[in-house]
């Protein structure tokens, strides 16, 4: 069955790399991006492509962008929510502005293209949205405040959509990758340094400024195990992306769980005495 893709950010990287593993299963491919031109490629070589001019930040632009897929193919089977980008810095050194724009990008941007296109995805019994957060969504490290806390409220937003939309035959998925040659590092906005973080975030810096084009992930091996997922009975929550991600989030969540029977007694000593266990819905 020949299904229809909108993906956010396919200019380059990972939504790309989509792209192009959807076009070669026979799919057709929405693509929504800054200039158009940046794909024109695309759309000369594969019919089943076609490209629209958007921000994602610009909510109210959603529902056109929708439409247009529908116009277009008929249907949306795939929603990808890919566009983003990174700040480093310390907390006291992002501003407001440099926070809310992210939180835009990632965030309030992909939760309006979901509301978009939710009732067509309802309305024909199935649909897949792809939530493209990172290892960063789940765990978080000096210098990067403020995209973990878009990243990590995405994943929360999603957990709680997939749900909502699951007696409707809509999945979600939130992935979770490493790093990747996407060219996201070559991108990073770096704030001011304060001398006052010299010392904790110097070697971080120099980390996220030098890894460009030496990163392990390879993002066609991604697209190639996100697609087939896609195409499956079983898609995951949660797709973890590269070894360093396994690795990472899996020491994490270890942690976590150390620390939580650590402290399970003095916890539960918060409770009123004699209080039957909590009972909820889900």
């Amino acid at each position: 069955m020949t299904t229809t893709w909108i993906i956010t950010g396919a200019s380059r990287g990972l939504g790309r790399s989509l792209a192009l593993a959807a076009l070669a299963n026979g799919h057709n491919v929405l693509a929504a991006v800054r200039d158009p031109e940046t794909v024109a490629d695309l759309a000369t070589a594969h019919p089943g492509f076609a490209a629209v001019a958007h921000d994602v930040t610009d909510t109210e632009a959603a529902p056109g962008l929708v439409q247009a897929a529908l116009d277009r193919f008929g249907r949306i089977d795939v929603l990808v929510n890919n566009a983003g980008r990174a700040v480093v810095g310390a907390v006291e050194e992002v501003g407001d502005a440099q926070l809310r724009d992210l939180m835009a990008l990632h965030l309030f941007g992909p939760a309006a293209l979901v509301r978009a296109a939710l009732p067509s995805m309802r309305a024909q019994g199935s649909g897949t949205i792809i939530q493209m957060s990172s290892q960063g969504g789940r765990i978080s490290f000096p210098g990067v405040s403020a995209y973990s806390a878009s990243k990590f409220a995405l994943e929360g937003w999603s957990e709680s959509l997939a749900g909502e939309v699951a007696p409707f035959g809509v999945r979600v998925m939130i992935v979770e990758p490493s790093r990747f040659r996407t060219g996201f590092h070559g991108a990073l906005e770096f704030t001011e340094a304060d001398a006052v973080y010299g010392d904790t975030l110097a070697a971080v810096r120099a980390d996220m400024a030098g890894v460009d084009g030496r990163q392990e992930g390879d993002p066609g091996k991604a697209a190639r195990i996100i697609t087939d997922l896609v195409a499956g009975e079983d898609l995951p929550l949660r797709l973890p992306l590269g070894a360093e991600a396994v690795a990472r989030l899996y020491a994490a969540h270890r942690r976590g769980l150390d620390e939580i029977e650590r402290l399970a007694d003095l916890a539960r000593s918060a409770d009123f005495e004699g209080m039957a266990p909590s009972v909820r819905p889900v």
